[in-house]
């Protein structure tokens, strides 16, 4: 039995909607998956209910953005309370910042000669949590980009002009926001962060996790971080990254990860939210 921890839906910046990301894990004969979209839990009761219907165990989950020491790094939250309401209130500011973030964009877009506006992004996006990739589609449908490729080539990679760098917290006030919503804290893809320096003080953060597995990790990259994990005493996660079709593929199915690291994970989340109980 074999899950899948990390993927996004139209509720961030993925093509698939809940119900069509449910339905390719089933094809893939995935036991657990989870939704991580980016700073919002709203697609999660959709996926849950399709999930429940197809036999696949659900776990409620997002991705936040965050910075140690000018490092950005995303930190995976699983297991949340989806009633709690100082996460909650968080991630709509940090939704608030992304579409500002999209206005910004749109203006340097305009500066450039490129009539795009922010609206037409928002149409396409229908979310709450605007990226990147939802501009590049709305270059793209606008005939101003012959391809995302070119709109991200061109226009909306670093340094590129059209670039506006993210809103980010500190990776340890979002280590503490999950905690608080009493989920358990993970490092997403660290050997894309380049820069293993960050794990000691998000470990003495209280980081419960580290995705060991990912597509875009190597299998010497797995290696090297089971082993950190190991050293650390972190759980072990997992995940595709799946975001429909904006690579061009699903790329669902590509990691599976052993349902026994789900249990791992759950457990330290009981702990959690055990400890805030007792103090409380």
């Amino acid at each position: 039995m074999f899950a899948d921890l990390h993927m996004h839906t139209t509720f961030s910046d993925g093509t698939f909607s809940p119900e069509e990301m449910a339905q390719a894990a089933h094809r893939h004969q995935l036991a657990c998956v989870a939704l991580t979209d980016h700073d919002t839990v709203a697609g999660c009761a959709r996926m849950a209910a399709e999930c429940a219907r197809l036999g696949i165990e659900f776990v409620q989950a997002t991705e936040l953005t965050g910075e140690v020491d000018g490092v950005e790094v995303h930190i995976l939250g699983y297991f949340l309370d989806p009633t709690d309401a100082h996460f909650l209130s968080n991630l709509v500011k940090f939704q608030r910042a992304r579409q500002q973030r999209i206005h910004e964009m749109a203006a340097r877009l305009q500066a450039q000669g490129i009539p795009l506006q922010a609206e037409a992004v928002f149409a396409i996006a229908k979310c709450e949590s605007p990226g990147r990739p939802h501009v590049a589609r709305a270059l793209v449908q606008a005939g101003l980009c012959g391809s995302m490729d070119e709109a991200f080539e061109r226009f909306l990679k670093k340094h590129r002009p059209a670039w506006v760098p993210k809103f980010k917290i500190s990776a340890y006030e979002a280590i503490e926001l999950i905690h608080h919503a009493g989920g358990v804290a993970v490092i997403a893809h660290p050997a894309l962060n380049k820069s293993d320096d960050i794990i000691p003080p998000l470990v003495e953060a209280g980081i419960d996790g580290i995705e060991c597995f990912h597509t875009r990790h190597s299998t010497a990259a797995s290696q090297h971080y089971l082993l950190l994990a190991e050293h650390y005493g972190l759980a072990i996660t997992g995940g595709s990254d799946c975001h429909g079709m904006n690579k061009g593929r699903p790329l669902m199915g590509g990691i599976k990860l052993p349902v026994i690291h789900v249990r791992q994970l759950e457990a330290r989340a009981r702990a959690i939210r055990e400890k805030t109980l007792a103090a409380a």
